[in-house]
């Protein structure tokens, strides 16, 4: 089963979308009556009202008729094509291009960046540009009487349109880097709390397999009295003593399979419910690589290594395990790890011989969905996720984690860096 696929679906939730057009219509509400009945001033006050009731009415069908909690990629596009048509019809009636609030056309553009398609934000875009050249060439007057007096150079009037277009372009171009930087890292967390939640999964299920184990001792002593007893009386029947003693056989193997499951429940598991040494996580993990790969696995630490025990933490085991699994992939045959411990921190170094990082993406270690420019490092390389959960993990274990190329070799280096104080906190 695939889990978080709709998060490759852009979407915009409508009450939060309905919500915002709602504070918009009701601030073009208040300036246009104001100006009208406050400071008095003379435009075309009855169009400029129906162009915000059209407003009102496509909110309306949004509240009333549009059912779904989320609006498509689609359907955002077209209801942000009707606040920038409605919103530039509103200004092309009071002034154009030199009324002041003429910024708020790049607001739907920019606010669509981090929640829609990059297609849709382009042509929006292009919308928005459009809709401002068309308003610094034709539009009705300012308001009476700022019309009268308001007089300015051709270099300032035609600046306005260009420095609209700069900030429109300049904010949406961040918004989009952001908004797909914070989407990348967005699933590639969801995928390592699948990874977690999975890893939680099988420690649910050796529990369940000792219950298991517990519940099935009973009947399978019975079936061995059973075929004990088969056996006296068909003992001078051969092809069925030959079956009576494969399913006797049988029943002893499954009986040591379940002690090897523990027919105790109140027995502790050995490998998450013992608290070890860092030495011995890396044995352990050393030892579960060394079942798989046919590369050397070189583990260097002190003798005199200061040994003491800490929690077994399945993220630390996981987060260990994607950097030695890193360094097994992409070395040539040989990977090393060093321990060292003192009595104020420990430390742990993951090297291997192989090309090491590429130079562009070095400075960005740790990121989700990284690819490097050079074709021959894309071929060898990966998404980057296994980085980016093994460091999530361990950072979120009080480690700092170093990457860089190995100073001493011709691989990747990664250093794991522990205070004592903050291991005894895991």
């Amino acid at each position: 089963m695939k889990f978080f696929e709709t998060s490759k679906y852009y979407t915009l939730k409508k009450s939060t979308y309905i919500f915002l057009r709602w504070i918009g219509i009701f601030g073009q509400l208040i300036s246009i009556n104001l100006v009208y009945f406050y400071f008095e001033f003379e435009f075309n006050f009855l169009y400029s009202n129906l162009i915000i009731l059209g407003g009102i009415l496509s909110n309306l069908y949004l509240i009333f008729i549009y059912k779904k909690t989320q609006l498509s990629d689609r359907s955002a596009l077209i209801f942000l094509l009707i606040d920038i048509i409605q919103l530039g019809t509103l200004i092309y009636l009071t002034g154009g291009i030199v009324n002041p609030f003429v910024i708020f056309l790049i607001i739907p553009s920019v606010f669509a960046t981090s929640n829609l398609g990059l297609r849709t934000n382009i042509f929006l875009v292009i919308i928005t540009v459009l809709t401002i050249i068309f308003l610094t060439f034709y539009s009705e007057s300012l308001p009476k009487p700022l019309s009268d007096h308001f007089h300015v150079d051709d270099y300032y009037f035609y600046s306005i349109p260009v420095a609209l277009i700069i900030a429109l372009v300049f904010l949406n171009y961040f918004a989009i880097i952001f908004g797909a930087e914070s989407r990348l890292r967005k699933e590639a967390l969801n995928k390592m709390e699948e990874v977690m939640a999975k890893e939680h999964e099988m420690l649910s299920l050796g529990g369940q397999a000792a219950a298991a184990a517990h519940s099935l001792g009973t009947p399978l002593s019975t079936i061995k009295i059973i075929s004990q007893e088969l056996m006296k009386q068909f003992k001078n029947h051969k092809n069925v003593i030959q079956d009576i003693e494969l399913l006797s056989s049988q029943v002893e193997r499954c009986n040591q399979i379940l002690k090897r499951l523990s027919l105790n429940p109140n027995e502790e598991d050995e490998f998450f419910d013992e608290d070890i040494s860092l030495k011995d996580y890396l044995k352990d993990i050393i030892l579960s690589f060394k079942e798989t790969s046919n590369k050397e696995f070189i583990f260097n630490f002190d003798q005199d290594l200061n040994s003491k025990k800490i929690t077994k933490s399945i993220e630390i085991i996981y987060g260990l395990r994607n950097f030695i699994g890193n360094a097994n992939k992409f070395s040539s045959s040989k990977i090393f790890i060093t321990l060292k411990s003192n009595n104020e921190f420990s430390e742990i170094s993951i090297e291997d011989d192989g090309i090491g990082y590429s130079n562009d993406i070095l400075s960005k270690i740790g990121e989700p969905y990284l690819k490097a420019m050079r074709q021959v490092d894309k071929k060898s390389s990966g998404l980057g996720l296994g980085i980016f959960i093994g460091k999530t993990l361990l950072e979120k274990n009080y480690a700092s984690i170093l990457c860089r190329n190995s100073k001493t070799r011709s691989g990747a280096e990664v250093i794991i860096k522990w205070r004592d104080k903050d291991l005894l906190k895991i």
